[in-house]
């Protein structure tokens, strides 16, 4: 059964009159008549009933119309996307984040692309760094929200979203007393929960080398690949944690979070966007002018 049998048979069945049923198609009433006789020969059964009165469905039509109300339904649907994707109105946009992107920097910028592209379909894939960087080489992201920096093996736009200062994750029966600060010292003598070597490199070379300049020796005492896992392991007594102040909007049972005092001498936890070259702009392109507004 084709479209435009399906066509003939709802438009019959909605308006109860071979007639009317022609004039909402725009075609003459014998051949939708010869439409209806070709397809009921095909399948085999009568699908109307017809009189003076119009024409009523048979048990059998009153079986199908629904499903043809509902194909149709779905071929229109298709078809408005076709168009759309076509015209550079829609289409799939899957982007890559760490945790910290989602904090404030992933919603703001799919509620912009939403009001403004409502037609583009967005995946979302929580990923680590290292787990970013393969998937924009291997093109199974569009765009990545990662800590730089990081060695890309292909052409890519970089735009910097931002920096923020650390802030400590610490056990409840650590914290202090007063809820101050609490200094490199501190989380020095306690060991450090934290990404492991090969998800964020320079950064984590970089944290440790301020500790050593500051004059503490500080081991990484268990690696952690998400920010949630971070916090569940600090609650558990197994070490404290500098992680990014937004942190705080997290609620982790078991985690106290406190000002670092010499937070001055860390580098700042940094968020970029990655998304590859194209001859010609595409949604990654879209999307990028939505985290720079």
């Amino acid at each position: 059964m084709d479209t435009r049998q399906m066509r003939c048979v709802v438009a019959v069945a909605e308006t109860g009159s071979l007639t009317r049923a022609a004039e909402r198609l725009g075609q003459a009433q014998p051949a939708l008549t010869q439409t209806l006789n070709r397809l009921e020969a095909e399948l085999g059964t009568r699908l109307f009933v017809r009189n003076r009165r119009g024409a009523v469905l048979t048990e059998a039509g009153q079986a199908i119309v629904d499903d043809l109300r509902a194909s149709l339904a779905h071929g229109d649907a298709a078809g408005e996307r076709a168009r759309a994707i076509g015209a550079g109105r829609a289409g799939r946009l899957t982007i890559g984040f760490v945790t910290h992107a989602v904090y404030e920097v992933l919603p703001r910028a799919l509620r912009r692309l939403r009001a403004a592209h409502p037609q583009v379909d967005v995946v979302l894939r929580e990923m680590s760094n290292a787990e970013q960087v393969a998937a924009l080489e291997g093109g199974r992201i569009d765009v990545a929200l990662l800590h730089p920096p990081v060695s890309v093996n292909a052409r890519v736009h970089e735009l910097l979203l931002g920096g923020e200062t650390f802030v400590a994750a610490l056990p409840v029966a650590d914290a202090p007393a007063d809820g101050g600060p609490v200094s490199l010292a501190d989380i020095a003598r306690h060991g450090l929960v934290w990404f492991p070597e090969q998800q964020i490199p320079a950064l984590r070379a970089r944290l440790l080398s301020a500790f050593r300049s500051a004059g503490h020796d500080v081991h990484v005492v268990q690696d952690a690949n998400r920010t949630l896992t971070v916090l569940a392991c600090v609650a558990a007594g197994l070490g404290w944690s500098l992680l990014p102040s937004s942190v705080r909007a997290l609620q982790h049972e078991g985690v106290r979070f406190a000002e670092v005092s010499d937070v001055d001498v860390l580098p700042r936890f940094e968020l970029s966007a990655l998304w590859r070259m194209r001859s010609r702009p595409g949604f990654a392109d879209l999307f990028a002018e939505m985290l720079r507004a």
